[in-house]
């Protein structure tokens, strides 16, 4: 109840609560954002070396035409390439990619 300007202890919370979940929020739909940004930047580097997708997703996105490698590990990238997507898939688990 709100009376005389003031808050009760309960509005305060509830005021809070609402804050919180619209931070929340926020902060998965950035992390959702660079999720996508990193899992397209790393599988952008598979897909110039001739990686073959295995997901729907990956295919829907980047197509197998021209795809030689059905196996990750046999994709010959430069050290450079290992060392960025090393990088990636970390990022992507402190973030909570999938």
């Amino acid at each position: 109840m709100i009376t005389t300007g003031r808050l009760t202890t309960a509005a305060v919370a509830i005021a809070t609560i609402a804050a919180a979940t619209l931070v929340l929020a926020t902060e998965g739909a950035v992390a959702q954002g660079l999720c996508e940004q990193l899992w397209v930047e790393r599988n952008s580097i598979y897909k110039a070396r001739g990686y073959c997708f295995k997901t729907q997703r990956a295919i829907a996105y980047f197509g197998n035409a021209g795809c030689v490698y059905d196996v990750e590990a046999m994709v010959p990238l430069m050290p450079g390439e290992r060392a960025r997507v090393n990088q990636i898939q970390a990022m992507e688990r402190q973030n909570g990619c999938r």
